[in-house]
């Protein structure tokens, strides 16, 4: 699996920190960008979205200001579920039951060792599947049909 990672420049920062940890743990990453400039958050959440869509076994790490930016555009791309996610709880089960793909933090709204964990605990919990595959099944209906 592949991390595939971008912010814009508000989330910069934590990306290093995101960054960091991953490269620690042995992940193979792929950084979309920003620099640290400024930058559109909508090119950086295609970019990634983009790769993540055309590699379903890989994940997505997305960081703006908010992360409510980065989750809007990254799921406008056919394959993405991208989940804005601001604690323990989401994170978990937005890999349980809606088996997401990408997650989006807020680096203006939340501390960096809660991003660390969130990040941690999505990328190490599987998709639960069962009951939970027909609702998946569903939004790829809605995507293609909409």
């Amino acid at each position: 699996m592949k991390i595939w990672i971008g912010c814009d420049h508000a989330g910069y920062p934590m990306k290093l920190e995101v960054l960091a940890m991953l490269q620690e743990q042995g992940y193979t990453v792929e950084d979309m960008g920003c620099d640290g400039s400024r930058a559109d958050y909508p090119e950086i959440a295609a970019a990634v979205g983009k790769e993540v869509a055309a590699n379903p076994e890989d994940k997505g790490i997305l960081i703006c200001g908010t992360g409510i930016g980065m989750s809007i555009a990254a799921n406008k791309i056919r394959g993405v579920r991208a989940a804005l996610c601001a604690d323990h709880f989401s994170a978990k089960y937005t890999r349980l039951h809606n088996d997401a793909n990408i997650i989006c933090m807020g680096a203006r709204t939340l501390g960096s060792g809660v991003a660390l964990e969130l990040v941690d605990l999505f990328l190490h919990t599987p998709f639960e599947g069962g009951r939970h595959e027909k609702r998946v099944a569903m939004i790829k209906d809605l995507e293609n049909n909409f």
